[in-house]
C-alpha cells in the first residue's frame, strides 16, 4: 500500500476516534437534572410571600447551577402560576411534557398544591414541595412521588393554641377555660387546614370558641365578619389569610372599633412584614405570626456547623435582590432551606446510590433521608413518613415557631427552647385594638 494512502487512512482513523471522543465527552457533560420551578410571580399571592419563596429557591438553585451535583448539571426552568390553581396545573403539565423536566419544585399556595400533587403523582413524576402547608395535600393520599419537608397546617394551628394556653393565666389573667377565642380564615385548603388545627388545639386547651368562620380570600368586604367578632368579644383572634384579605380585615376592624388582647396569624400574609406593615401601618406592631423559623433567627449554636455560612450567603444574595428590606421574611429562608435539603441530601444519594435522577431514584433517596434536629437551616430535622402512612411524604420532624413583630423587628417567642425574648401580651394600652 502506498505510504501516502496509508497516511490518509491513519489520519481518517484518528479523526474518527477523535470525533467519537468528542461525542462521548459531550454526552458525559450533558448529564443533568432539569428542575421545573413553579411559584406565583404575579397576582395577589406574589406579594403575599410567593415571590419571596421564589427568590429563596432561586438563590440556592443558582449556586448549584455553578457547581453541579455529583457530575450532573443543575438546570432550572421557571414558571409563573399567576396565583391561579388552573394555571399551576397547566404549567406543571407543560414543564413535564414539553420542557421535559425531571421533577417539579416549589409551590406556595395549598389550593394549587392539592390538584397539582395529584396530577404529578398520576404522571409518575417527582415533586418536592417547599411551602404549601395544608394537610389535604398529602393526607390519606399515599402518594409515592410527592414529598414535603415543610411543616403542615395542622401543626401551625396547634402551635399557636398551645402558645396562648401556656400564657393564658400569667399574661392574660384568665384560666384557659375562661378564655374566649375566635378562629377566622380564608376558605381555601390552607385556611381550612390551619383552622382545623386551631379548633383541635382550642378544644384541647379548654378555650371557649366564640366564633369560627371562613371567608373568600378575594372577598371585597369583611365588615360583616368584623361585626360578628364585635358581638362575640374574643380575647384572642386566630387568623389565617393572605395579604389582601389581611389588609382589608385590619382596615375594617379599625373602622368598626374592634378590640381584643392579641392577634395571632399563621404564615402566608402574616409572614411578609413589609406587606403587613404596608397594609396595617403601626398596627402591625405586636402582631404574632406562626411559621417555620426565619433562618436568620435560628439559634446557630444548635445548627450543623456547615449551615451558618450558607445562611450568611442566602442573606447576602437576598439583600442584593431586595435592598433596604427591614425584616428578611421567613419565606425566603424557608424555600432556600428546603431546596438546599434536596440539592445536598436527596439528589447526591439518588445519583450515587440509585443510579440517576429518574422519579424512582429520587423517591428512594427521599425515603432514606434521616436528618436530625439542627440539621437544616430551619432548625428542624427531616424524616419522611413512608408508604402506608396517613401522611406519606410529609416530614415528621418539622415544626413551626411563634414570632412577634416588635418595633420593626421579629422575635421568636415560642416554644421556649427557641425563644429570643418574652412575648408582649396582651396588646399594650393605647394601641388601636387593645381591649385594656
Amino acid at each position: 500500500m502506498p505510504i501516502r494512502r496509508t497516511q490518509r487512512l491513519l489520519v481518517g482513523l484518528f479523526a474518527a476516534v477523535a470525533a467519537l471522543g468528542v461525542a462521548v465527552n459531550a454526552e458525559a457533560q450533558e448529564k443533568k437534572i432539569k428542575i421545573g420551578v413553579i411559584y406565583d410571580l404575579t397576582g395577589p399571592l406574589a406579594g403575599g410571600g410567593s415571590e419571596l419563596q421564589y427568590i429563596g429557591a432561586k438563590i440556592m438553585l443558582d449556586q448549584y447551577a455553578k457547581t453541579g451535583v455529583e457530575g450532573y448539571k443543575v438546570e432550572a426552568v421557571y414558571a409563573d402560576a399567576q396565583s391561579k390553581p388552573d394555571v399551576a396545573i397547566n404549567e406543571a403539565v407543560r414543564l413535564i411534557e414539553q420542557e421535559k423536566v425531571d421533577m417539579l419544585l416549589g409551590f406556595f399556595s395549598s389550593a394549587q398544591c392539592v390538584p397539582v400533587a395529584a396530577r404529578v403523582e398520576q404522571l409518575k413524576k417527582f415533586m418536592w414541595i417547599t411551602t404549601c402547608i395544608s394537610s389535604a395535600v398529602l393526607a390519606n393520599k399515599n402518594f409515592k412521588y410527592v414529598f414535603r419537608p415543610q411543616a403542615s397546617g395542622d401543626q401551625f394551628g396547634m402551635m399557636t393554641m398551645d402558645f396562648i394556653a401556656q400564657n393564658s393565666k400569667a399574661k392574660l389573667g384568665k384560666e384557659p377555660k375562661d378564655l374566649r377565642v375566635a378562629i377566622i380564615h380564608e376558605d381555601g385548603a390552607y385556611g381550612v387546614d390551619v383552622a382545623k388545627g386551631n379548633e383541635a388545639g382550642a378544644k384541647k386547651a379548654g378555650f371557649q370558641i366564640v366564633l369560627k368562620e371562613g371567608y373568600s380570600a378575594t372577598a371585597p368586604d369583611l365588615s360583616s365578619l368584623v361585626t360578628k367578632l364585635k358581638r362575640a368579644r374574643p380575647d384572642v383572634i386566630f387568623h389565617t389569610g393572605y395579604n389582601p384579605d389581611i389588609t382589608l380585615f385590619g382596615r375594617q376592624a379599625r373602622e368598626q372599633g374592634l378590640k381584643f388582647a392579641a392577634l395571632v396569624g399563621h404564615g402566608a400574609g402574616y409572614g411578609v412584614y413589609e406587606k403587613l406593615k404596608e397594609g396595617l401601618g403601626a398596627d402591625a406592631n405586636y402582631v404574632f405570626n406562626t411559621d417555620p423559623i426565619s433562618i436568620w433567627l435560628a439559634n446557630q449554636k444548635t445548627l450543623d456547623p456547615k449551615l451558618p455560612p450558607v445562611i450568611k450567603m442566602v442573606g447576602e444574595e437576598f439583600d442584593k435582590a431586595k435592598p433596604g428590606v427591614a425584616i428578611r421574611s421567613a419565606h425566603v429562608g424557608m424555600a432556600a432551606s428546603n431546596t438546599y435539603v434536596f440539592l445536598t441530601d436527596v439528589l447526591p444519594r439518588a445519583i450515587k446510590k440509585y443510579g440517576g435522577v429518574d422519579p424512582e431514584a429520587l423517591r428512594k433517596a427521599s425515603l432514606d433521608v434521616d436528618i436530625p434536629e439542627g440539621g437544616t437551616m430551619l432548625g428542624f430535622g427531616v424524616k419522611f413518613h413512608g408508604d402506608g402512612s396517613p401522611m406519606a411524604g410529609q416530614n415528621e420532624r418539622s415544626f413551626p415557631v411563634v414570632i412577634q413583630y416588635i418595633d420593626d423587628k421579629s422575635y421568636v417567642v415560642w416554644p421556649k427552647s427557641q425563644a429570643q425574648r418574652e412575648s408582649v401580651l396582651p396588646l399594650p394600652k393605647g394601641t388601636t385594638f387593645s381591649n385594656q
